[in-house]
């Protein structure tokens, strides 16, 4: 498939499938006239990218799942499925801060002091402060 075909079905932007190629996340081969040729296969590489972008993994833990993934053959549904097994952990764990998050935007953003110093519900006796500077409440 050319560059355009590969970037039409896949809603991701040309630029952007030329700078996976050049991090490794997908291959290529080349025409006679120099143009890109992607396998079918690459379609559900960049499905994974861009559901892996989504959930939080950099372009780094994506390569080096990708890289998991059998040379030999195209990889199979069971294939996918053993690397996206490993991201619930890492979902539920994202989740749960973002509860917290919202916890905190209901609870203590909400209220509208905006000051763990003075907040004796958020912070009795401005105990946090010994942890050192920022939302340590978040951190």
């Amino acid at each position: 498939m050319t560059i355009s075909h590969v970037s039409k079905r896949s809603g991701v932007a040309s630029s952007a499938l030329r700078y996976y190629e050049e991090r490794g996340l997908i291959t290529s081969e080349r025409s006679g006239s120099g143009h890109r040729r992607y396998p079918r296969s690459t379609l559900r590489r960049i499905a994974f990218i861009v559901f892996a972008q989504r959930i939080g993994l950099s372009l780094n833990e994506i390569k080096d799942e990708l890289d998991k993934l059998p040379t030999h053959r195209i990889p199979t549904q069971k294939d996918w499925s053993l690397l996206s097994k490993k991201w619930l952990t890492q979902v539920d764990a994202r989740m749960a801060e973002l509860q917290k998050l919202r916890d905190g935007l209901e609870s203590c953003v909400g209220c509208g002091c905006l000051s763990f110093e003075a907040c004796h519900f958020a912070n009795p006796e401005d105990k946090v402060s010994k942890a050192g500077s920022g939302p340590r409440y978040w951190l």
